[in-house]
């Protein structure tokens, strides 16, 4: 049914709980595992000249949180391919489901938190109504939660 699942990660609790499942149904349905951290370019753009040491800091934290859903798989015997990019969120991600032939979104239903997610809105929440393949959203438990 399935033969590529994108988990996109951003490193926090709700990714996790995606990639668990993410993982799960890759076993199940022996497909590959694509990893996403997209780098949101447009949110530190008004940083002008620091914006490099804030846009090379997250890739950094993007290539720890590709890593991470790359262990996973690899540790399931799963075929994983890994992607840290530049641009809008949720534009990116349905950019590189359509390029790459993924046929099953798996994330989180919160990633970020606070200001960042008022500012920058629900990524899940864009891909749910604008994704032509299906979306599987994921509760994962989150330090409010505790």
């Amino acid at each position: 049914m399935y033969h590529d699942i994108l988990v996109p990660t951003d490193g926090s609790n709700a990714s996790a709980a995606a990639v668990d499942h993410a993982v799960s149904l890759a076993s199940q349905y022996d497909a590959r595992v694509h990893a996403l951290y997209v780098v949101d370019t447009g949110s530190y753009g008004l940083l002008e000249e620091r914006a490099s040491v804030v846009v090379d800091a997250l890739r950094e934290e993007g290539k720890k949180a590709v890593g991470t859903v790359e262990t996973a798989a690899e540790t399931a015997d799963l075929g994983v391919e890994t992607a840290v990019v530049e641009g809008t969120v949720h534009r990116s991600i349905l950019d590189y489901a359509e390029e790459n032939g993924v046929d099953l979104i798996v994330m989180g239903t919160h990633g970020r938190r606070g200001i960042d997610r008022y500012l920058l809105g629900s990524v899940t929440e864009r891909i749910v109504r604008s994704a032509p393949i299906p979306v599987l959203t994921v509760r994962g438990e989150s330090a409010e939660d505790s």
